[in-house]
């Protein structure tokens, strides 16, 4: 499966899309980035004269890339446009902020993937490959019938 095609099943759209680009996917984990627009929705007022990109969005994205993507692909013999994605449970330090404009990269490894459920360690980096934040995250897959 390409990435591509896992990008157009990822069950968002803009500017709820999170994923720019998926650099590496394999059974073990996955690779990808994305920048942060300058003009996105949720910059105005997060801060006052001082824009960072919020902690709740910054997983989403580690979540998009890490491991909803990987989820697709590891279902990727079941996985269509209809099938249901629900995020169980975060985890998440921050160490750094995201201002606008800015490119991260995401990197997750599979902790394990059973009975659907995945559960990923997933890290971000910003373009001096700096730690933004890492953690992990698990999410349900509910197969198409």
């Amino acid at each position: 499966m390409k990435s591509s095609e896992i990008i157009s099943l990822l069950p968002y759209s803009k500017p709820f899309l999170f994923v720019d680009e998926l650099e590496e996917i394999t059974e073990e984990g996955a690779k990808g980035s994305y920048t942060f627009p300058a003009d996105s929705f949720f910059y105005e007022g997060h801060f006052k004269e001082f824009p960072v990109t919020p902690g709740v969005i910054l997983t989403e994205c580690m979540a998009q890339i890490g491991t909803v993507s990987l989820g697709i692909f590891l279902l990727k013999d079941l996985f269509n446009e209809n099938g249901k994605v629900a995020l169980t449970n975060t985890k998440i330090d921050f160490y750094l902020p995201v201002y606008p404009g800015e490119k991260v990269r995401v990197l997750s490894e599979k902790v394990y993937f059973r009975f659907n459920k995945l559960k990923c360690k997933v890290s971000m980096y910003n373009a001096k490959d700096k730690l933004v934040s890492r953690g992990e995250i698990s999410g349900m897959i509910k197969e198409n019938e």
